[in-house]
């Protein structure tokens, strides 16, 4: 169906109003309103993004005011980005079927509504619900945002309103950082993290009447189905492998969760098997599966979503490593976060538009290797000064971490679209979106195997490390008696050990309180300062297990690349420009 490119007046009966089609491309002189209704999109991306960095920030001070445990922390990061993923999928569909427009302000709707649940939560159930219920909204919404663009702008006009788009998503992932550490730390009408949450509502309220004024409805042009039983069967089989991990540490690693990770994998087949018979039979299908016999889009998938499963776990280490074990503020982490976003900057401008189009996949190995270099310089630095780390210690080894996380990230995935044909790009940028957050959301689960799994032989090591001054320390200063110093170290020794265990940071354990000795004030003011030492170097020794598997799975992806066409690359830009499908799904960015 044509799109109208002339303004209709109120007046004008309904039938007379052509509804755009996501197929064919708007007239030259497009919607009169279209700038204004892209101001509406940009700001939702905004708040979306925004969403997603700045919680990562703010994560230590939700868990210290809801007294939450770790699993709980994991679930408000991971959770938001878990059902991001999985509304993606569907999200699409649903403005297809229904109206861009209409799905889209309802997305809004919802995100501003649970961004007031999350910022008015009392327990830590009630904020993991509403972070879950937010990034679902988040994802009904965002896949509007690129195909309302498409079927809004002309030919002329969509680079301009699709580098906007990745622009802002930029701007927001890096200003996340530094000003979910600013909000808490100035504590704004005594609302702590809550702020964070609470800002979207007036934003929120704002962009859903003035978007109900300025988008136009469009919706796809051939009559379309939901395939409810392919998102339970999607939907069951990704809840059923990160659900485990993520609780694993919580309930003691159960038989039962390596079962459901272990029956995930047949859920998962399913699901394809069941895509294809709805293919074949004509009904529509909830992904697209031809395009997984292109091989630079299935290939490009497969080391998307393993470059995104290192990164959810490290973006989750590094926050609890900064503020849980070196103790820093909130805005101590996010300022120090700028390095890494500085050099994912600088990265991600020039490699998409100046170094892939001339170098072609090779950008994406070199940027491998020096996010591998990044991550070793982080390893030793983290070793080297243990808990006495400063800021700018970590400076060099973050901002080459984040010019190899540009260097990929960035032209990673309209590489992967390149060679999808036109009428399939706006499924296939949804599914690159739904890769980026799978990877996020299991890396994040990981977390609990990796950076937690070696905390406690950490923390006993480090006490181990200390205990000749330790020693003097409480002979000089406690004034216990010589024979009595080894029985009181070996006491703090077990406490120290099983608080590092317990899922709530704030938990005493009984092993601490049983023991007279370590109750004594002067005792304790030794043993309280010792424990900054041991925390900060045992959280360094956790950082730098996750930094190891991190290098571990760059490693894997740069294999990966090779699978990549070489001449995939080159095709995807002509004459220094986005072209075919590769131009519509810039956003994914």
């Amino acid at each position: 169906m044509a799109i109208s490119s002339e303004p209709t007046s109120d007046t004008e009966p309904k039938a007379a109003r052509p509804v755009p089609s996501a197929d064919t491309p708007p007239a030259e002189t497009g919607d009169p309103k279209r700038w204004q209704a892209l101001l509406v999109l940009l700001v939702a991306a905004f708040l979306d993004m925004l969403d997603s960095t700045v919680a990562n920030v703010a994560a230590p001070s939700m868990q210290r005011g809801l007294h939450a445990g770790y699993s709980a922390i994991q679930w408000v990061l991971v959770g938001y980005q878990m059902a991001f993923a999985l509304m993606l999928i569907l999200g699409g569909r649903l403005g297809d079927i229904f109206g861009r427009k209409k799905v889209f302000l309802l997305g809004v709707a919802g995100f501003t509504l649970f961004s007031l649940a999350s910022g008015c939560a009392q327990e830590p159930w009630q904020l993991v619900a509403a972070r879950v219920a937010q990034g679902a909204c988040a994802g009904i919404m965002v896949p509007q945002v690129m195909s309302i663009i498409h079927v809004t702008f002309s030919a002329k006009e969509k680079g301009t309103a699709f580098a906007l788009y990745g622009s802002i998503s930029g701007l927001a992932a890096t200003i996340g950082l530094a000003a979910g550490g600013l909000l808490v730390d100035w504590n704004l009408f005594g609302l702590d993290w809550r702020i964070i949450f609470l800002i979207n509502v007036p934003v929120g309220i704002a962009g859903v009447i003035y978007g109900a004024k300025v988008i136009r409805e469009s919706k796809a042009s051939s009559a379309l189905r939901l395939d409810g039983f392919g998102l339970l069967l999607i939907t069951l089989g990704v809840v059923m492998f990160i659900y485990p991990l993520l609780q694993g540490r919580e309930l003691g690693w159960p038989v039962e969760g390596f079962v459901s990770m272990g029956l995930s994998v047949p859920v998962l087949v399913g699901f394809v098997l069941w895509q294809r018979r709805r293919i074949s039979s004509g009904s529509s299908p909830l992904v697209e599966m031809s395009m997984f016999r292109i091989r630079s889009f299935s290939s490009g998938l497969a080391a998307n979503l393993a470059f995104y499963i290192g990164m959810g776990m490290f973006s989750i280490a590094w926050t609890l490593y900064m503020q849980i074990g070196q103790g820093w503020s909130p805005m101590h982490a996010g300022l120090t976060s700028l390095f890494f976003c500085v050099g994912a900057f600088f990265a991600s401008t020039g490699s998409l538009m100046v170094l892939v189009p001339k170098f072609g996949r090779k950008v994406l190995h070199i940027g491998a290797v020096v996010l591998v270099a990044g991550l070793l310089g982080y390893i030793w630095v983290a070793g080297h000064y243990g808990h006495s780390i400063h800021s700018w210690q970590l400076g060099l080894p973050l901002f080459v971490i984040g010019i190899g996380f540009g260097a990929v990230a960035t032209p990673l995935p309209v590489i992967i679209i390149g060679d999808v044909p036109h009428q399939d790009a706006g499924s296939a940028s949804g599914l690159v979106h739904t890769d980026i957050q799978l990877g996020f959301a299991i890396g994040g689960a990981l977390v609990s195997v990796v950076f937690f799994g070696g905390l406690a032989a950490g923390t006993a090591s480090s006490v181990d490390h200390i205990t000749p001054q330790l020693r003097q320390q409480l002979v000089a200063t406690a004034s216990v008696a010589p024979g009595q110093v080894d029985s009181t170290i070996a006491a703090y020794r077990t406490c120290a050990v099983d608080r590092s265990k317990e899922k709530d940071p704030s938990t005493v354990p009984g092993s601490c309180t049983s023991v007279p000795a370590l109750q004594d004030p002067k005792v304790a003011a030794v043993l309280g300062s010792a424990t900054k030492t041991v925390t900060g170097d045992a959280f360094a020794d956790s950082m730098q297990a996750s930094l190891w598997t991190f290098g571990g799975i760059v490693a894997l992806v740069f294999l990966l690349m090779f699978a990549i066409p070489k001449q995939a690359a080159e095709q995807t830009f002509e004459d220094g420009e986005l072209s075919g499908a590769a131009g519509e799904a810039a956003a994914a960015v």
